[in-house]
């Protein structure tokens, strides 16, 4: 019997490690996503200040 729990705890240590990794590849995914949105619903907004930034530095 103890064998036999000692066998489930090392395979679900194994098992936690993938888990692991999928938590983290599901967490960039929605932190691009959140990135490309706001890129998205803000791009002409950023546009603008770029090209502000941009006539300001010609200038000088």
């Amino acid at each position: 019997m103890l064998r036999l729990w000692t066998a489930y705890q090392s395979r679900f240590i194994q098992d936690e490690e993938g888990a692991s990794m999928v938590e983290y590849a599901l967490l960039v995914a929605l932190i691009a996503v959140v990135v490309i949105a706001a890129a998205l619903f803000l791009g002409n907004s950023i546009s603008g200040k770029f090209s502000e930034v941009g006539a300001t530095l010609e200038a000088t």
